[in-house]
């Protein structure tokens, strides 16, 4: 049972939130309505164990990242949120910090694009949502490899093709994107710590950064070599919210194309493998 004010709020929180609604698979027999530990866990990138205990009040000082994540797990709204940082002991990130929160609202919009490859970035590239389909199509990225600057830079942790030219200005976009940003949010601890991995990581980053190169983000095609299904080349398309500088990024194809039988395919395959 809950013994802290924090943990009955994980608790409350969890139970409201249906499976379906997190775009997890229901069914079975369920003691409660709401999410088990587990799939929380699977949401937010939590230990289930550590989840127990927070509700428990077994552990009392999570990080501002599991707070953040539970957050978004949770599809808490932004005075929930608030509320949850304080619980917490922590102090309500301020506006010189990058935004991390996904509003219901843009957690209703990947709802009902079932169909679609689309997933969450903040403002340093990191992902924070992503719905099955996407995570189908480009695979599941944990720890740093969430952020697409340290996949292009450090890692090449993708299934997209890439050429000399299409990733040089791939590099260029993101050092550029993540210059501006350090200049928006200059007290962001998570986003000075990126930047210095990189430039210590990455010599092609630190050159970049150093020359202060410039580029803006277009719509773009990208060909994606699926294990499964096979290549597929798709519209990328950026679409920024509103006063969070959040970016929402989708993957379309064609009608009547093979790339859209492919998606479709994989709709329905989702993570599965292929056999025989």
């Amino acid at each position: 049972m809950p013994s802290t004010e924090l943990g009955a709020a994980l608790h409350a929180w969890r139970d409201r939130i249906a499976p379906d609604r997190a775009g997890l698979p229901g069914g079975g027999r369920r003691r409660a309505p709401g999410l088990r530990r587990e799939e929380l866990s699977h949401l937010t990138g939590i230990s289930a164990d550590y989840i127990v205990r927070l509700e428990q009040g077994r552990a009392r000082n999570p990080s501002p990242q599991v707070v953040e994540a539970l957050a978004r797990g949770l599809r808490l709204e932004s005075g929930e949120r608030e509320h949850l940082f304080r619980l917490a002991g922590l102090a309500v990130p301020g506006p010189a910090t990058v935004p991390r929160h996904i509003t219901p609202g843009v957690h209703r919009i990947l709802d009902r694009l079932t169909t679609t490859p689309v997933a969450v970035y903040d403002a340093t590239w990191t992902q924070l949502l992503a719905n099955p389909l996407h995570t189908a199509l480009m695979g599941e990225w944990t720890g740093p490899d969430l952020n697409a600057a340290w996949r292009a830079f450090v890692t090449s942790t993708t299934r997209v093709r890439h050429t000399p030219e299409s990733n040089g200005a791939l590099q260029r976009l993101l050092a550029a994107d993540l210059r501006r940003t350090s200049a928006l949010y200059p007290d962001d601890a998570a986003l000075a710590d990126l930047i210095t991995r990189l430039r210590r990581r990455s010599a092609r980053f630190a050159e970049l950064w150093d020359t202060g190169t410039t580029a803006e983000h277009e719509s773009s095609r990208k060909t994606v070599d699926h294990p499964a299904v096979g290549p597929l080349t798709l519209d990328c398309d950026v679409l920024h919210v509103a006063g969070s500088r959040l970016r929402i990024m989708a993957y379309t194809a064609g009608p009547d194309t093979e790339d859209a039988e492919r998606l479709a395919l994989l709709s329905v395959l989702g993570t599965q493998t292929l056999t025989g």
